[in-house]
């Protein structure tokens, strides 16, 4: 659970919130305070993404490929290896 709740995503959302909702009363609402509440939204819906991908991948799960860890869930699964890959060729002089 603390790797989801101690996320960068989560905790810059949370903040971001606070600072609007501190700011909501002391100013009309303008296209301008619209605006940084749907950025705020969007900031918030990306990062439930994130936590939502990264459960499924520590569950053993794909996730889909937009997702920005698409490729690399076997971080996110206890005990996971990288998979085999294709040998490099190596360069000769």
């Amino acid at each position: 659970m603390r790797k989801y709740l101690l996320g960068t995503g989560i905790i810059g959302a949370i903040t971001s919130g606070y600072s609007l909702l501190r700011g909501a009363d002391q100013q009309p609402f303008t296209w301008r305070v619209a605006l940084a509440w749907l950025s705020w939204a969007i900031t918030f819906a990306l990062s439930l993404g994130m936590i939502l991908d990264i459960r499924k991948a520590s569950k053993g799960g794909t996730v889909s490929d937009d997702s920005p860890i698409a490729g690399s869930e076997y971080k996110y699964v206890r005990g996971g290896t990288k998979p085999d890959t294709k040998p490099k060729k190596s360069k000769k002089k």
